[in-house]
């Protein structure tokens, strides 16, 4: 074995939980009552939608799954706040060019 020390399985760590012991309190999905307005599909799965979540609006681009018929939003895709959208919307004709250049 090594020279270093292991930590013995009887030494508190107050990194998991409270300082009383208890482990920390689960968390809750969270659910997004407001849909939002679905502006368009990009394929079979994946859509761009516009919602609003705690009061701000978001470009919402994302992967969609269906369970129990329902589609529901994956993991995968990116939510864009206005400002971080205005970015990207004004940068539209230089991704057009850069994309054309690669194709």
């Amino acid at each position: 074995m090594s020279g270093k020390s292991k930590r013995k399985d009887t030494e508190n760590y107050a990194s998991d939980g409270d300082s009383d012991g208890q482990a920390p309190p689960k968390k809750s999905a969270k659910v997004d009552d407001e849909e939002g307005i679905v502006v368009c599909e990009i394929s079979k799965n994946r859509r761009v939608t516009v919602r609003s979540f705690q009061g701000r609006v978001f470009v919402d681009i994302r992967e969609f799954y269906v369970k129990d018929g329902k589609q529901l939003p994956g993991k995968k895709g990116i939510s864009l706040t206005l400002d971080q959208w205005k970015v990207l919307s004004e940068h539209a004709d230089k991704i057009d060019e850069a994309v054309a250049e690669n194709s």
